[in-house]
């Protein structure tokens, strides 16, 4: 018999006071937390490990990370694009999970969208990006994950984006609010199960919009980790200004505070919450591929895996396919002989 079945018995049996089962039901509540997400579940995020972020689309072509959107749609144009070569890279690399822009700063979709004419569909490459991506991931059984970026140049609608104002001033407006819910919802109910969501730039949206975006995510995709880009900073601290409702907190281009492992627990307005860590980096040192932008050395790659995981973050590594469409022969290389270098220290430490 569990313990708290016990104590209900013996509060119905009278030999306890029903005060002691609200005690016992309040401190199961603390140990288990208030996050949406069961500690089984986040534990089981944790357990992947290891993942690779994908950025690619508008900015690929026009060669600008924080692409302005003023270019044709006709831009983006992959002249041999092998959608399964990404994911199959990914699954030799050791990687168990897939996070793919569907949509970054440019406003450029990766996907037929029916509330914009910016998108695939009217690109030289007509191929839905991202039905191509979910149907690979199972085919080698990694999980997907998709990002969406709240920072749009091409139809602002009224927004006040980094591109034209002070990052801590930027804002979003209500029209914007809701072609970001409709898009949101697009990819959530159009290509099946989705691992984890990821918005960036979370910023952009006011407090109560996020919330209510949160929500409406895990309404649609109730097994999926939640992400709001916390952006910069070794995951010690949480602004929740910024980021927060998010089962995540990320630690872009840094690593785990190096004096103590990364911090799970948190207490955010009053209330305990268990957060995993998921690191994330580039490859090289850009996030769309740009020529010249080679990989990072063996050693630093093994040593930003190795921080990553053994501080108790998840490790997401971007690796950008090129003009072509598909990730080039480098990236590959440096990706296999990290699995192999993993796995040397794997085993010399199992001894």
């Amino acid at each position: 018999m569990k313990r708290r079945d016990f104590i209900y018995s013996m509060a119905l049996a009278g030999a306890l006071p029903f005060d002691s089962l609200a005690k016992i039901t309040l401190r199961e509540q603390e140990e288990r937390g208030s996050q949406r997400l069961s500690l089984e579940r986040l534990q089981q995020w944790e357990a992947l490990g290891y993942g690779m972020f994908i950025h690619f689309g508008m900015s690929t072509f026009d060669e600008k990370e924080h692409s302005l959107g003023d270019k044709p749609s006709t831009l983006y144009a992959p002249t041999n694009l092998n959608v399964d070569q990404w994911i199959k890279t990914a699954k030799d690399a050791g990687m168990k999970y897939v996070i793919l822009t569907a949509k970054h700063s440019s406003g450029h979709c990766l996907w037929h969208s029916k509330f914009t004419d910016y998108h695939t569909g009217t690109s030289s490459d007509k191929t839905d990006v991202i039905a191509e991506f979910v149907k690979a991931c199972a085919k080698y059984g990694i999980i997907p994950g998709l990002y969406y970026c709240s920072w749009d140049d091409h139809q602002p609608m009224g927004s006040k984006t980094p591109s034209y104002t002070e990052w801590g001033k930027m804002s979003s407006t209500e029209e914007y609010r809701q072609f970001q819910w409709n898009q949101v919802e697009e990819l959530l109910t159009q290509y099946g199960k989705i691992g984890e969501v990821w918005i960036d730039i979370p910023g952009m949206l006011p407090r109560d919009y996020r919330q209510k975006l949160y929500d409406h995510i895990a309404e649609l995709q109730p097994d999926a980790l939640i992400v709001m880009n916390h952006g910069y900073g070794d995951g010690q601290k949480f602004d929740i200004d910024y980021a927060w409702p998010s089962d995540v907190v990320t630690i872009e281009r840094w690593l785990p505070n190096s004096e103590t492992k990364y911090v799970k627990w948190r207490e955010i307005e009053g209330k305990r919450y268990y957060m995993p860590g998921e690191v994330c980096d580039p490859i090289g040192h850009e996030w769309f591929f740009l020529k010249g932008d080679n990989p990072r050395s063996d050693e630093e790659l093994l040593g930003m895996y190795l921080v990553s995981r053994t501080r108790g973050a998840n490790f997401l590594l971007n690796v950008p396919p090129d003009k072509t469409g598909q990730i080039p022969q480098m990236y590959v290389d440096a990706l296999m002989r990290l699995r192999k270098n993993i796995g040397v220290v794997t085993e010399e430490f199992r001894v």
